[in-house]
């Protein structure tokens, strides 16, 4: 009898979806020497590309964990956050979720909120930790602090005595269009003082990449889109990292 405007935040189902799989990941693997883990990415409305994703992942008993790395939605409206938390819902291991600029549009910021938690977090498993930010500038017309250099400082010093290595995560990487890029050259003296920094993974871009943006050394991952369907499993050992491209 009555039509809920697609923006309104009208919510029901599972809250609070990162925390809940951040305490399953960091019990499950606390102790774990080598983790391998599955970054995906920009899922939009591809829907048959995500859940064949979901599937091929699941066939892989080694992976332990997964981060999407933002825009699980094409026009952050309710329905697609259902839509994608069914999808994932699916994985046989757990999984944290970025939010993507895509993910904010009409009131898709409050959904994520209610779905997924806090735009900034980390987590902390077998001494790496985690450490995953918001970098969707351009959403808040660049009026909010972001990246949020005040979270980023609390993080490098957070629980320093459980971790000595970091993996930094965003969705939109330096100098593309979504990223305040006053501040890229700040930004990437911030990451200098994370203990241990092995690499920095994003999306946004709709494609595999490998690159030195900065060009001194540090490697950024451009994970790719549903669409193009593949992926990439990072498998950290107690003395280093691959990084794996992964076509289904």
């Amino acid at each position: 009898m009555f039509q809920v405007h697609p923006y309104d935040v009208h919510l029901d189902g599972e809250r609070n979806i990162n925390d809940k799989n951040k305490a399953k990941i960091e019990a499950a693997f606390a102790q774990k020497d080598t983790l391998r883990v599955a970054f995906i990415s920009d899922t939009h409305l591809w829907h048959s590309g995500a859940r064949d994703g979901v599937a091929d992942i699941n066939g892989r008993p080694d992976v332990d964990f997964v981060i999407h790395c933002g825009d699980l939605t094409d026009t952050g409206t309710v329905k697609e956050y259902k839509w994608a938390r069914s999808i994932f819902d699916d994985l046989r291991v757990p999984y944290v979720a970025l939010i993507g600029n895509h993910d904010f549009l009409g009131t898709g910021d409050q959904v994520y909120g209610y779905m997924y938690g806090d735009m900034d977090f980390s987590f902390i498993v077998s001494r790496v930790k985690f450490v995953c930010l918001n970098t969707n500038a351009t959403e808040y017309d660049y009026m909010a602090a972001v990246p949020n250099f005040d979270f980023m400082e609390n993080e490098m010093v957070c629980d320093s005595s459980c971790f000595d290595r970091t993996v930094i995560v965003m969705h939109a990487p330096p100098y593309c269009e979504q990223f305040n890029n006053n501040v890229c050259k700040a930004f990437r003296r911030y990451l200098d003082f994370f203990p241990g920094l092995m690499c920095c993974v994003y999306g946004h871009n709709h494609s595999d990449d490998v690159e030195e943006i900065y060009g001194d050394g540090l490697i950024f991952y451009g994970i790719d889109c549903a669409e193009h369907r593949n992926y990439r499993i990072m498998t950290i050992t107690p003395d280093g990292y691959e990084m794996e491209q992964i076509f289904y």
